[in-house]
C-alpha cells in the first residue's frame, strides 16, 4: 500500500500554518508536501484542482476538500479518528464541506493568511505562470 499524501498550497500562510500545526499534534503517516513541489501527474491530479483544495492522495485515489481532513484524521488513529470518521457521515459531511468553503474562499483573512491567499494561484507573486510584468523603465 503507497504512503498517502496530503497536498497543500505551499504559497498560503494559512495553509503552510495548518500544515505546521499537524505536523506538531496529528500523528499521521501521510507525507505532507506542497502541490507546487510535487509531481501531481504521478499523484492523479491536476494543479487546477490542487490549487483549489487540500488533497488526500492514496492508492490513486484523490479526495479532497473537507474529505481530504477526514482522510487524514482517520489515518492518525487515537482521539482523531472518531472526528475523521464523523466527517464522513451526512449530516456532518454536508456542515463540514460548507465550513471548508467558507475557509478556502477567506483564508487570506484568517490567521498566518497573507492578501497572496486571495490571488488565484496563477497570479501570486512568485508564480511561473503569473502575471506579465509591468513596463521596463
Amino acid at each position: 500500500m503507497d504512503r498517502p499524501t496530503l497536498l497543500y498550497d505551499g504559497d498560503c500562510g494559512f495553509c503552510t500554518s495548518s500544515v505546521r500545526f499537524i505536523e506538531r499534534h496529528v500523528p499521521t503517516t501521510a507525507r505532507l508536501a506542497a502541490y507546487q513541489f510535487t509531481d501531481l501527474a504521478a499523484l492523479g491530479t491536476t494543479e487546477s484542482r490542487a490549487s483549489g483544495e487540500v488533497l488526500w492522495a492514496r492508492n490513486g485515489r484523490i479526495r479532497g476538500g473537507a474529505q481530504a481532513v477526514a482522510s487524514l484524521l482517520i489515518d492518525a488513529g487515537g482521539l482523531w479518528r472518531p472526528l475523521g470518521l464523523a466527517l464522513r457521515v451526512p449530516p456532518i459531511r454536508w456542515l463540514a464541506a460548507g465550513v471548508y468553503h467558507l475557509i478556502t474562499v477567506n483564508r487570506h483573512r484568517l490567521p498566518g493568511g497573507t492578501p497572496a491567499c486571495a490571488l488565484p494561484a496563477t497570479e501570486r507573486p512568485g508564480s511561473a505562470a503569473g502575471p506579465p510584468a509591468g513596463p521596463a523603465a
